[in-house]
């Protein structure tokens, strides 16, 4: 699944294994979500979108957002 974990990490200055702490998950599982490798659940999904105060289509469907937002302005 596409997201913009890693970007809106790099933006806090956190690490992998900081946001993993701050959502209760291993760094392991961060990385799995961030590359792709693991659609998270539900409340995974809102807990990242919490600790970054996004929305969860903001982080996990951003070309989905931008196609939308292209299509209100024709």
């Amino acid at each position: 699944m596409n997201n913009r974990i890693k970007i809106l990490r790099a933006e806090q200055d956190w690490s992998q294994q900081a946001l993993a702490d701050k959502i209760g998950v291993s760094r392991q599982a961060v990385n799995a979500v961030e590359r792709g490798k693991h659609d998270p659940s539900l409340q995974l999904a809102f807990d990242i979108a919490n600790q970054f105060n996004q929305r969860i289509e903001d982080i996990f469907f951003p070309d989905k957002n931008k196609t939308l937002k292209n299509e209100n302005k024709k």
